[in-house]
């Protein structure tokens, strides 16, 4: 172990810049139950960390922020049906998991509530981001679609989480 400007810390090498860069130790540890979720959660970081470099070569803008999406909810559904309808991990995990935003908070917040129970992401329902200051076309229940329509969300790429 070598010193540097933080004091005494272990150093790894960062491959961008070839510096070493410090190791972070001073969070708490997780709370008992973590060993149970860990594995699923670290294969989603994995999946996150590939969506994130998949090359994006002719694809628009927002295509290539769907996988990255879709991982989000994945994450966040994971750690919401374990505490909310599995009753499988404690309220201490469930703190632990939104407050080191493995699980997003807001949107675990919108299931909550009726009529959000699938809500696919939390651009889907602001407002001020569409042209007519509506929801998402995603919202829309698919009895109220034409017959045989697709519809495809531009910001998250759902095609109807609204029932």
């Amino acid at each position: 172990m070598r010193e540097n400007d933080y004091g005494r810390v272990p150093m790894v090498l960062d491959p961008k810049e070839n510096l070493m860069a410090p190791v972070r130790r001073g969070k708490k540890p997780p709370p008992e139950g973590w060993e149970l979720i860990e594995p699923t959660i670290e294969e989603l970081n994995r999946k996150m960390r590939e969506a994130e470099t998949e090359p994006h070569e002719g694809k628009r803008k927002v295509e290539s922020e769907w996988p990255i999406f879709r991982i989000h909810h994945k994450r966040s559904r994971f750690i919401f049906d374990l505490y909310y309808r599995r009753k499988a991990i404690s309220r201490e995990l469930y703190d632990y998991c939104l407050r080191e935003k493995i699980a997003d908070g807001n949107l675990i917040a919108k299931w909550k509530k009726q009529g959000y129970e699938n809500l696919c992401c939390l651009r889907c329902i602001q407002a001020r981001d569409t042209n007519f200051g509506t929801n998402c076309v995603c919202r829309v229940p698919k009895a109220k679609l034409e017959e045989g329509k697709v519809v495809e969300c531009q910001s998250c790429g759902c095609r109807g989480c609204s029932g």
